[in-house]
């Protein structure tokens, strides 16, 4: 069996070993087929996969109102009838599950889940053609019920004064995103290629247990009148602003500004 584990969201997935996986635009796949995720008709419900997305829930809001908006926009896209939902608990977390009526014109199951654990809401699917139920279907089951939660990523780089980084965030200079940074000695930069919200979820487990207590965590979208998510952190001696922000695509990229006092 192979080991999937996301070091943002947190979580863990035990997969077979014949099995591939795919990561993309923020979402993971698993499928039974190697070539699955180079067929057209994974769009289409064709191919039988199983497919896991994060999402940052700074604010708390409570998963029953996300879940209903979530399953009734799903519906409404494939035109088809939702069932009733059904509680569901998974690794530590809590949410709700159902299975979606297709019509009949198509020959695809398809299941839909979300799972909420602190600010860390996972929505998952299982999708395949009726006819491969018997063969996938309990694979996939098995793999959902192998998720957990870690305390810690795993093989985390830290700054020079033991701040961890994110996977593929490289230093760049601090003025290409902060032009006030005039003081190098002061300001690091890192950029990448992660979701912002991974990101916050990221650091809202990584820092304490790095041993950086976080005395302020203003969440980003937020509230206040700040448009990037923001940490202080202390460690010792050592105090720190940690920035958090997004860049102007779409979908948010989030850029990494630390500025030590």
């Amino acid at each position: 069996m192979a080991i999937f584990q996301h070091p943002l969201w947190g979580f863990e997935l035990t997969y077979p070993d014949d099995w591939a996986h795919q990561s993309n635009a923020g979402v993971d796949g698993f499928a039974n087929n190697a070539e699955a995720f180079d067929r057209a008709d994974v769009a289409n419900g064709q191919a039988a996969h199983l497919l896991v997305r994060g999402e940052w829930n700074g604010r708390r809001e409570p998963v029953a109102p996300l879940w209903n908006q979530h399953i009734t926009k799903l519906s409404i896209m494939l035109g088809a009838k939702k069932l009733g939902s059904s509680l569901f608990s998974m690794g530590g977390a809590n949410g709700f599950e159902a299975e979606i009526q297709m019509p009949r014109r198509e020959n695809r199951r398809l299941w839909v889940g979300i799972l909420a654990r602190e600010a860390v809401i996972l929505h998952l699917m299982i999708s395949h053609p009726r006819e491969e139920r018997s063969d996938f279907e309990p694979q996939a089951t098995q793999i959902i019920a192998s998720l957990h939660f870690v305390e810690r990523a795993s093989d985390i780089a830290t700054t020079k004064f033991g701040i961890p980084l994110p996977p593929n965030y490289k230093p760049v200079d601090p003025v290409s995103l902060v032009p006030d940074a005039q003081d190098c000695d002061s300001w690091q930069a890192y950029h990448g290629n992660s979701d912002i919200g991974a990101l916050q979820a990221f650091y809202f487990r990584e820092a304490p247990i790095h041993e950086w207590e976080i005395s302020e965590f203003i969440p980003f979208p937020n509230q206040s009148d700040i448009d990037f998510a923001r940490l202080r952190i202390r460690k010792n001696e050592v105090t720190a602003t940690l920035g958090i922000l997004p860049s102007e695509h779409k979908k948010p990229i989030g850029k990494i500004v630390i500025k030590h006092d």
